[in-house]
């Protein structure tokens, strides 16, 4: 089956073992789909979750190369975050116990409808594919859903496999009034209140919502 379309956090780092904190039993699925590539790998040793720091960027974009392919630029999804920034404290990185960058989830401001009420789209969630079953995956989504609701946002929706992303809570159950902006598959449009009712009767396309990034200067002619 092949997909269509996809800050500055917490101090404090997450450490996980092996197979992470609260990683699911089930099987996880054996090829990325779409814009979310969950973990299948295996890793020798601890790792953590830390807020992404502009030195973890190089790392961030190579592994999601790895794991996604270029064509991953040209995903619906990426319409919503290009010229953005993540929403604020919610873009995190996997460092093996190495300290190199095995995995990265972000997060996105965006808002439903004209006008519509704030969510948050999440994507790329990406697992370095050299490694298999570490639970980084699941870590990585538990920790970004645990702070974004602790930071007080509503609701999550992303695009992708419905079998193992209803494990963290998320389902199509209430997207069907609303549309990504582009080709995508509408039964992987999928969703997590965060706060009951957030997503009652929503409808629309979604939109970018959020920071912007800063345009880059060129240096003056001499």
């Amino acid at each position: 089956m092949a997909g269509r379309p996809e800050g500055v956090g917490p101090a404090d780092a997450t450490s996980l073992g092996p197979h992470g904190v609260g990683a699911s039993r089930a099987a996880t699925p054996s090829v990325a789909f779409g814009d979310i590539s969950p973990s299948r790998g295996e890793i020798a040793g601890a790792f953590a979750i830390t807020a992404e720091t502009a030195a973890d960027v190089p790392a961030r974009e190579a592994l999601l190369d790895r794991a996604m392919g270029p064509k991953r630029r040209k995903k619906s999804s990426e319409k919503l975050r290009r010229g953005r920034r993540p929403s604020e404290g919610l873009a995190f990185v996997a460092h093996d116990a190495s300290g190199a960058v095995s995995g990265t989830v972000r997060l996105w401001d965006v808002v439903l409808g004209e006008g519509g009420r704030p969510a948050l789209l999440l994507g790329p969630l990406a697992v370095d594919p050299t490694i298999k079953n570490a639970g980084i995956g699941s870590a990585l989504m538990r920790h970004a859903i645990t702070e974004a609701a602790r930071l007080g946002h509503a609701a999550i929706l992303l695009v992708g496999d419905a079998p193992y992303y209803d494990r963290f809570g998320f389902s199509a159950e209430k997207t069907g009034s609303l549309a990504m902006p582009g080709p995508y598959e509408r039964h992987r449009l999928l969703a997590l209140e965060l706060v009951e009712g957030a997503l009652a009767d929503a409808q629309g396309t979604l939109k970018a919502a959020g920071r912007k990034l800063k345009a880059q200067r060129l240096p003056l002619a001499a």
